[in-house]
């Protein structure tokens, strides 16, 4: 259980550097012993070499299991999320992007950078939080951008955490995503509008919020830009018929949750 926890810790720690605000949204919410993250999301393509099989094993060697599996047709994504018996730790969303459904330049880039990775690295914890393994021109990250959001982050920020949720189900002093929200919004954060700020209904047993990314610094191959990092989630649970809370995703919220990261 140390191992998993260090895990979690060191990923942690990597998604401060690029997401400063995550620690006023700790201190804004809550009261020091009761934040618990709901799940962290990965975002990687659907190579053999990096795919969700493979990013996975990380977390069947610590005891996960996988739970469940989603389609994103539009934005042409697969996902799949995992769960530990220990529910204080936090479940795994992990998506992976359909790279033949892209154009031949697009998936060129993405095989090189792929291609640039040492296998060994995979194969370490630490690659959960290793960040890119590979350089693209700024160039490169426009034309990933034009065709795929979600391929651009990659790109940028290669693999760590794209985002970590508060359960708003443990917080001591909010019992509601609409006073979450109202809290967050009121201290100066921008909100995810992508479909209504609030994703999800007591219905679906789920609901959720996003603040939209941080913007950090990223070194291209011939420069230095800001673009959105990442960002925080929100996320309240319902019980299901037999009084346990829901523990999956619906795939309708999770769609535009993923906008969180776009530049506009």
């Amino acid at each position: 259980m140390t191992h998993v926890k260090n895990l979690f810790n060191n990923i942690w720690q990597n998604y401060l550097e690029v997401t400063p605000s995550a620690h006023k949204l700790h201190q804004l919410l809550s009261t020091g012993d009761d934040l618990i993250n709901d799940h962290v999301a990965y975002r990687t393509f659907n190579i053999a070499k990096v795919n969700i099989t493979k990013i996975s094993t990380h977390l069947i060697n610590l005891g996960y299991k996988e739970c469940g599996e989603y389609h994103f047709v539009a934005k042409k994504l697969y996902a799949k999320h995992f769960e530990h018996s220990d529910t204080n730790l936090p479940k795994v969303f992990i998506s992976e992007l359909l790279v033949e459904e892209f154009s031949l330049p697009v998936q060129a880039i993405i095989e090189k950078m792929v291609a640039g990775i040492n296998e060994a690295d995979i194969n370490l914890d630490s690659f959960l939080y290793s960040g890119t393994h590979w350089q693209v021109s700024h160039q490169e990250y426009l034309d990933l951008l034009a065709e795929s959001e979600y391929a651009a982050w990659v790109a940028a920020w290669g693999y760590r955490a794209n985002h970590f949720t508060v359960s708003i189900n443990h917080l001591e002093n909010y019992d509601s995503i609409e006073a979450v929200n109202a809290e967050v919004k009121a201290n100066g954060f921008t909100l995810n509008s992508a479909g209504g700020e609030i994703k999800g209904d007591e219905a679906v047993k789920l609901e959720q919020s996003s603040t939209m990314a941080d913007h950090a610094l990223v070194e291209f191959s011939d420069k230095t830009l800001a673009i959105p990092s990442c960002f925080y989630e929100f996320a309240k649970r319902y019980p299901m018929k037999n009084g346990e809370l829901y523990t999956g995703f619906v795939a309708a919220s999770a769609d535009k949750i993923f906008e969180s990261t776009n530049t506009a």
